[in-house]
This record gives structure tokens, C-alpha cells and sequence, in this order.
């Protein structure tokens, strides 16, 4: 600690004399203009018979140059110098500091008073004007830092395309990311000879403000006995923090023979850490976002499974046990007819069986993300045909019309998939729709996506359940006489949102409903 205090105070020394050095040359450059206005005012008064008035306001252009160039200090030693300089070479009697004439030390004092003044309010300007394009550079470099944070969702990518931004703003030889929390990953810029000397170095740290003092300070961090390399005192480091907790390291290296960090650059580099920590802490949390709704839904599914194992699967189990213990039964002579029936019964039980059993992987196989569409080019109409034809003996009793126009462009789909779609909205269509009713499928282009209509004429869907009808396990119980475990919707639903289309159901005008999902073209 003791030393990381020394190697402060001695960088600060340094900064100290480089800032001295400057200001002394100022001082010499004011004096340097004060004289070259005094020769030009001799050479102007030397050559004219005549006394030019108020020339003694020519020095006030070496003022004000000094006053652009070094600020206010030697601004004012220019214009004191320009007073002792005027009286002492032009105010009679020369090469005197008296004045002969009072009214003289009246112009004389005022020219002072001028001259500190336009000095002091040029410096100001100076200061303001450069303040206003540091905090413009910041304002901009902090706009594009934020931008390309935001503009992907991997930090990884993100951070790397910021750490070539601040190394292209700040004219670095490297730039990194070195992670101190788990779950970040390490991210760089620059050539491959710069990144392992930034590794290598004793870097400097940027250590926070004290409560008391108004900005933060640079000090080195060495372990005892350590070499001193050649790149260090290049190398920086500052902080990446979020919540009060370190998640990384931003390393940066300067290049050979560049001065010291600015405070505008420090605060670039400060501002940038924390918006590096934020996308971080960001990420984090959308990461344990997404976990906790996989776990909920996953609790959700588990929940639903128990149910539909406590109901629906027990119901066709029991009529498939009762059938067979009513075949068993050696007392009782049943009859070729009464045979047929009981195997037909448990033919049907054992089919909706592993219809149920079959709804049920794939709803688990899509809600784990392990599904992805096979998409290829067919033809919408030639599918729907192939649905309706495999599905009579479920539409028998219905009158079904198909709408498909003849120039239906070609979608890439899964053909497997939207043939379970339609096959679930068909079977659903003809489940809850009467005897003799007509059931409609169309198929036409709306703009960029295909739209595609199951349309019935049973009792409806409430505008208030059209939303629920979609969920798992959900039943709007319109019959109590239809079977089946309410999974047909919403598998639908995943498989058509798979494919990046929509799903949803309105009502239909003289009764019914119509289930509409698009695909996109």
C-alpha cells in the first residue's frame, strides 16, 4: 500500500512538472509577444511624424493570442508586461517608470484594467469552448458505446466492437477485457504483440474518489520485487463494476512516447467501464430471466403432465381393463357381436391412448427447445387436399369445403408439422360442431404472410377465452361429451409460432368459430 501511495504521488509529480513546463513556456511566449508588439509600436512611431492614438491597444493582440493559447496566467503577466513595457519605452519621459503627464497614468491604469480583463474573459472562453469539445467527444464516443451494447445480444461481440471504439477514440495500442466474476467472457482489441505486453505489465488503476476529493487518481498496483517492464506506465486498468460488485477488469495500453490521460479521457474511460457493467449485470439478469421462466413453465408442464396422467390417462387404462376382465370372464358366454364390440372398445381406447401419449412428447419435445422446423418449398393447396382426404372418416356427417386459390405461391414449411396443425384444428372443427354442418378451409396471400382458416359452425369461443383456448391442458368444456386431453391447440400454437407465424381464433358471423394462422411467404 505504501508503495502503490509512492508510485501515486510520483506520477503526479510528474504530471505536476509537465503542467509547470507548460506554463512557464507560455510565460516566455507572452513575454516574447509583448516585445514584438513593442518593436512594431517603435517602428510605427519612429517612421510617422504624427502620434497614432490609443496605439498603445496593439498589445492587447498579444493578450489575447496568449490568453487563446496558455490561459489566464501568463495572459495576465502579458498584459502587466505590455503596461510596464508601453510606459517604460513610449510615455514621456522615456525609459522611466514616472509618468509626466498625470492624465498618462489615468490611460495607463485603464489599459491595465482593459487588458486583464479581455485576457481573463478570452481564457475563459478558451476553457469553456475546450470543455464544451471534451464533453462533446464524450457525449458522442458514450452514444456509440451504448449503441453497440444495445445493439447485440451477445456481450461477448458487443464488448470487443466498444474496446475497438475507445482504442480508435483514444488512439491505444490494446484494449481488454479480463473477467473477474464467473459466466463473463474475455473479450480484446488490438494486434496480438500489444495485447500480451498489456498482459504482462504493471498496470496503473484508476482508483475512485474519496469522499473529500473531487476526482479519481491513478496509482500502480506492484507486486515486491517485481521488474519494471518496459511497457509499464502504460498500461491502465479500470474497475468494471455493477451492484457494488466487481465483474471484470478494462485494461488498456497506450502507445509508446504518448503523454498522460487527460481528466476528459479518464472520465471516457470511467463512463465506458460502467457501461460495460451494466450490459454485463444486464445480461446476468436476462439470463436468470430466462431460466426462471423455463422453470416455471417446465413446473407448469410437470403440473399439467400429473394432472393429465391422474385423468386422461387412467380413463382409457380403465375401459382398457374393464374390457379385458369382462373377456376373461369364463362364466359368462358372450357373443360374436358382443366380442367385436369389446375388442372394438379396446382398440379405440388403446388408439386414444397413444394419441394422448404421442400429444404429450411432442408438447415436452417443443417446451424443451429441442424442436426445430425442416423447412422445404411445397404446395399449401396439395397439403390441405392430402389433410382433408386422410381425415373423412373424422369429418364424415360434415359437409367440408376447401377454398384454395390456383396460383397459391409455394411456402417453405415443415411439411410434417403444419400437417399436424391442420389435422389438430380439422379434428377439432369436427369435434365440436353438429351432424350435417359445414366445415370450411381456405387458404389465400394477405400481404407478406399466407393465411390460412379452419372455420366451423359450433358453438363459438368466447372473446373472453380466445387467448386461454391456446394453453395447455386448457378445456372450455362446450361438450361434455367430447374426450380428449386439450392438447391439439397447443401444440398448434408452438409449431406455427416455430415456423414465425401466428395463431388465433375469432368469431364467426351466423355462429362458430374460425381458427386463422399465418405463415410467413
Amino acid at each position: 500500500m505504501v508503495a502503490a501511495r509512492a508510485l501515486g504521488c510520483t506520477r503526479e509529480r510528474d504530471n505536476a512538472e509537465r503542467v509547470n513546463k507548460r506554463a512557464w513556456a507560455g510565460y516566455a511566449v507572452a513575454l516574447a509577444l509583448v516585445g514584438a508588439v513593442s518593436g512594431a509600436i517603435g517602428l510605427v512611431l519612429g517612421r510617422s511624424d504624427t502620434r497614432v492614438a490609443n496605439i498603445s491597444m496593439s498589445y492587447l493582440v498579444a493578450v489575447l493570442v496568449t490568453a487563446v493559447l496558455f490561459g489566464r496566467g501568463p495572459a495576465i503577466a502579458a498584459s502587466i508586461a505590455a503596461f510596464i513595457a508601453f510606459d517604460w519605452f513610449f510615455v514621456e519621459p522615456l525609459h522611466q517608470l514616472t509618468v509626466e503627464d498625470p492624465d498618462e497614468y489615468v490611460a495607463l491604469i485603464l489599459f491595465l484594467l482593459v487588458a486583464v480583463v479581455t485576457g481573463t474573459l478570452a481564457s475563459s472562453l478558451r476553457e469553456r469552448a475546450r470543455d464544451a469539445t471534451a464533453r462533446s467527444r464524450e457525449a458522442t464516443v458514450l452514444y456509440d458505446v451504448v449503441r453497440l451494447l444495445a445493439e447485440s445480444d451477445e456481450p461477448p461481440r458487443a464488448i470487443t466492437s466498444v474496446l475497438a471504439r475507445l482504442r480508435e477514440e483514444l488512439a491505444l495500442a490494446a484494449a481488454a477485457l479480463e473477467p473477474v466474476a464467473a459466466g463473463i467472457a474475455p473479450a480484446a482489441a488490438g494486434d496480438a504483440e500489444a495485447l500480451r505486453a498489456l498482459r504482462a505489465a504493471s498496470a496503473l488503476v484508476l482508483a475512485p474518489p474519496p469522499a473529500s476529493a473531487g476526482r479519481a487518481r491513478w496509482i500502480r498496483i506492484v507486486p515486491a520485487y517485481a521488474r519494471r517492464r518496459a511497457s509499464a506506465g502504460r498500461a491502465h486498468a479500470v474497475p468494471v463494476t455493477a451492484n457494488d460488485r466487481r465483474l471484470a477488469t478494462l485494461l488498456v495500453l497506450r502507445p509508446e512516447g504518448s503523454g498522460a490521460f487527460h481528466a476528459a479521457d479518464e472520465r471516457l474511460l470511467a463512463a465506458a467501464a460502467g457501461q460495460i457493467g451494466a450490459a454485463l449485470e444486464r445480461a446476468r439478469l436476462r439470463r436468470e430471466a430466462t431460466e426462471a421462466e423455463l422453470l416455471r413453465r417446465t413446473d407448469e408442464l410437470k403440473t399439467a403432465l400429473l394432472d393429465a396422467v391422474s385423468h386422461d390417462l387412467r380413463t382409457p387404462l380403465a375401459s382398457i381393463i374393464a374390457a379385458v376382465g369382462s373377456l376373461r370372464q369364463r362364466e359368462i358366454r358372450w357373443t360374436e357381436e358382443q366380442r367385436a364390440e369389446l375388442t372394438r372398445s379396446i382398440e379405440d381406447e388403446a388408439r386414444r391412448l397413444d394419441r394422448l401419449v404421442g400429444d404429450l412428447l411432442d408438447l415436452s419435445r417443443i417446451e424443451a427447445g429441442a424442436f426445430t422446423p425442416r423447412k422445404a418449398w411445397y404446395d399449401l393447396g396439395a397439403l390441405i387436399d392430402d389433410v382433408v382426404g386422410r381425415l373423412r372418416p373424422v369429418t364424415l356427417g360434415r359437409q367440408v369445403r376447401v377454398l384454395v386459390p390456383d396460383d397459391l405461391p409455394p411456402i417453405e414449411l415443415d411439411y410434417v408439422e403444419i400437417d399436424q396443425v391442420l389435422s389438430n384444428l380439422i379434428e377439432n372443427a369436427a369435434k365440436y360442431s353438429p351432424p350435417g354442418s359445414e366445415i370450411e378451409i381456405a387458404a389465400a396471400v394477405d400481404g407478406q404472410v399466407v393465411r390460412v382458416e379452419v372455420a366451423d359452425r359450433g358453438p363459438g369461443v368466447p372473446r373472453a377465452d380466445a387467448r386461454d383456448v391456446f394453453a395447455p391442458f386448457r378445456r372450455l368444456g362446450r361438450d361434455l361429451r367430447t374426450t380428449g386431453a386439450g392438447l391439439g391447440l397447443a401444440i398448434a400454437r408452438r409449431l406455427v409460432e416455430a415456423h414465425g407465424g401466428t395463431i388465433g381464433v375469432e368469431p364467426r358471423s351466423g355462429g362458430g368459430s374460425r381458427f386463422v394462422f399465418t405463415l410467413p411467404r
